[in-house]
């Protein structure tokens, strides 16, 4: 049997984790990785994410990306 975890993110870090996500999986850090499984759960995480989020797919996401680190930052 599978045990899950759930993580609470709010809608910024979501924005961010997936942002760094795409961009990791785009370039040519793949040789991080020690072996596939943990390959996939960047794939995995990713593709959660982008079910939840609407963000990346707007016209303004850069906008929206900047804002929401912007607004990470500041919490501090």
């Amino acid at each position: 049997m599978k045990e899950e975890l759930s993580i609470k993110l709010t809608k910024n870090e979501a924005l961010i984790l997936f942002d760094f996500l795409s961009r990791f999986n785009q370039s040519e850090n793949n040789e991080i990785f020690e072996d596939k499984a943990e390959q996939k759960i960047f794939w995995t995480i990713g593709a959660l994410l982008e079910k939840q989020l609407t963000e990346p797919f707007l016209p303004n996401y850069k906008d929206i990306i900047s804002e929401a680190r912007k607004e990470i930052l500041d919490e501090e």
